[in-house]
């Protein structure tokens, strides 16, 4: 096997995923090592992927958009598939923003609500 090809267990070490990940990833189609016998190998391009499909999944991305995001590059090239990641990340964006703004009301609450327990405390 060449060189620039990562084994199994190499490539759970490089990304840190478990095996479980790793072997759910190509079950669902979005990672295509090659074989040898028993053993897989990951070639550059699955490497690739693996960088794509971990950051979609910390973007919040499902693992099926993932699936079709990618599926995109090899049915219609890499225009179409810029295109549906600028749709997917305006969405994902939008959604995140809320989220936040969410969070920060939340956060303000709690630090008023302490406050004023801590000044009840104190009196």
């Amino acid at each position: 096997m060449s060189d620039d090809k990562l084994s199994f267990k190499e490539m759970c070490a490089k990304f840190d995923v478990t095996p479980r990940t790793l072997h759910w990833y190509e079950y669902t189609e979005l990672l295509a090592p090659e074989r040898e016998g028993r053993s897989r190998f990951y070639s550059q391009r699955e490497v690739a992927r693996m960088t794509l499909i971990l950051r979609g999944r910390r973007w919040g991305f499902s693992l099926e958009e993932i699936r079709q995001w990618l599926l995109l590059y090899d049915e219609k090239g890499s225009k179409e598939q810029l295109q549906e990641f600028i749709r997917l990340a305006d969405r994902q964006l939008a959604a995140l923003g809320e989220e936040r703004q969410k969070l920060d009301e939340t956060l303000a609450e709690l630090e008023a609500t302490r406050a004023e327990t801590a000044r009840l405390v104190d009196d």
